[in-house]
């Protein structure tokens, strides 16, 4: 036993660490579905970042994984707590100011929040969209996302390789 574990504690030591930064600091995730085409592809496999909203907040246009009841969804976060959003001639307005979107996304209908029986985004919700506007499961069917919800942070592709990289 005792040279067992002198041999076998460094692959021990590796194999915690592997559990334990896919558990609590970064893990990869599969694309399912087409609602961020053209960001991201059905079946691309990101990076999620499990960590770094414990030490800074969710930004607008961050591309978030969202844990529902069944499944994980991406979206990308439009709107922040407190915030008013809405969309008219396919233009985002956050509290009665025009946003830029530097990102493409498909058409989106005109709509604001008080379609979800509020004025303001809800303190620690989000409203979350799919840049395949016409087809996402998103807040507009979903509702405010609550931050408990939210696993993390999608930021970079590493399959396939042809799609390598960061996303915006």
């Amino acid at each position: 036993m005792k040279q067992f574990l002198k041999e076998g504690w460094p692959y021990l030591t590796v194999l915690f660490l592997v559990v334990f930064i896919k558990a609590f600091i970064i893990s990869p995730i599969r694309v399912n579905g087409p609602s961020m085409k053209e960001t991201l592809q059905n079946q691309d496999i990101m990076l999620l970042d499990k960590i770094s909203y414990r030490f800074h907040d969710i930004k607008r246009f961050d591309i978030v994984v969202i844990h529902l009841d069944e499944e994980d969804i991406i979206k990308r976060v439009v709107g922040l707590p407190g915030e008013k959003i809405e969309y008219r001639d396919e233009k985002l307005y956050i509290n009665g100011k025009y946003v830029k979107e530097d990102f493409y996304h498909e058409e989106t209908d005109d709509f604001d929040l008080s379609e979800f029986g509020s004025k303001k985004i809800p303190k620690d919700s989000y409203f979350v969209l799919g840049d395949n506007r016409v087809e996402s499961l998103d807040s507009r069917t979903l509702g405010f996302i609550e931050k408990r919800r939210i696993k993390g942070h999608a930021t970079f592709t590493i399959l396939p390789f042809s799609r390598w990289g960061k996303k915006k």
